[in-house]
């Protein structure tokens, strides 16, 4: 299943106020990101993850579904914490899945 992302100019706009362009917003939900954690935010549940762009740039992303699309609703550079931690995840991740049969 191929992903549909719903941009519009307010989502295009606040992820650039972050330095970040859609793309690689993009980038990161389909390069395999870890689950940060769930909110309810307005009614709707709004995921929140950290992952890579193809170029290694590390963000934090924050999606909900409408209209069977997924809409990013903000993204932006992890602080070097969340970096540091995502790629202890991400190693973790790695080894489990060498040492499955």
């Amino acid at each position: 299943m191929r992903v549909q992302f719903d941009w519009d100019e307010a989502n295009r706009n606040h992820v650039a106020e972050h330095g970040v362009r859609p793309e690689e917003a993009e980038q990161v939900l389909l390069n395999s990101p870890v689950d940060v954690e769930s909110q309810l935010h307005g009614g709707e549940t709004r995921n929140v993850v950290i992952g890579e762009t193809s170029r290694g740039r590390v963000l934090i992303v924050v999606t909900t579904w409408r209209n069977e699309k997924l809409r990013i609703v903000t993204a932006f550079p992890a602080s070097r914490k969340a970096r540091r931690q995502y790629e202890q995840q991400k190693k973790a991740r790695e080894s489990k899945r060498t040492q499955s049969p």
